[in-house]
């Protein structure tokens, strides 16, 4: 099972910046084993306020008390507080590893973003024509992942009624984005919110292309 976790950290007024750098490097060198195991598979920084410091990291355990166990053997979680959000996978979902790469024409690495899409559909709409934008939305699902657009579509176990869904999409920029979300055929049908994402130092993808 894979599980989306935000991870926010406050450190103690008066903490000796000494301590804050060797728990940080523990936590690095720690990631990397986790990492290597493949418990930790992703980790990003969100945008931030000032004086924040949180990370979105994807894992993987077998449930959430394997998940607890790797949460807890991590040396921030000392200072830190975990928001963990269960991630099956979305009908959709091209899964791991099936997005093609995507290389912009400036060859620049492209930016990633997470993307939370939650049903409102009009009243009245008729059932037919929402089936037939579904069924629209799993071809250009396929077809995005081909191209290298969409990562992976998550169904979130958040209780939540009518049922989002959670998509890791990458693009050029803002604008590339919101011109493919804008052309999905359920974009008629939901409310999108998105989340730019930038890569966290210790993120195993791009640790492991350096």
């Amino acid at each position: 099972m894979e599980y989306l976790v935000t991870m926010t950290t406050h450190v103690p007024q008066g903490t000796r910046d000494e301590e804050v750098d060797d728990v940080r490097t523990r936590e690095a060198a720690n990631t990397r084993k986790l990492a290597a195991q493949g418990l930790v598979l992703r980790l990003w920084r969100p945008p931030l306020a000032p004086g924040e410091w949180r990370t979105l990291g994807l894992f993987a355990a077998r449930d959430t008390t394997e998940l607890e166990r790797v949460l807890a053997s991590m040396p921030l979680r000392l200072w830190r507080t975990d928001e963990i959000t269960e991630l099956p996978p979305h009908q959709n979902d091209p899964g791991p590893g099936a997005a093609a790469d995507l290389r912009p024409k400036d060859g620049e690495v492209p930016r990633e973003f997470l993307v939370t899409f939650t049903p409102a559909v009009p009243g009245g709409t008729p059932a037919e024509e929402v089936a037939e934008a579904q069924r629209r939305e799993a071809e250009a699902a396929s077809e995005l992942a081909r191209e290298g657009y969409l990562v992976r579509l998550w169904a979130p176990a958040t209780g939540q009624r009518p049922a989002p869904a959670l998509g890791l999409w990458r693009a050029e920029d803002d604008a590339q984005l919101q011109a493919i979300l804008e052309g999905l055929p359920l974009h008629p049908y939901a409310e999108t919110d998105v989340t730019p994402l930038t890569p966290h130092p210790s993120d195993p993808a791009t640790s492991a292309s350096r």
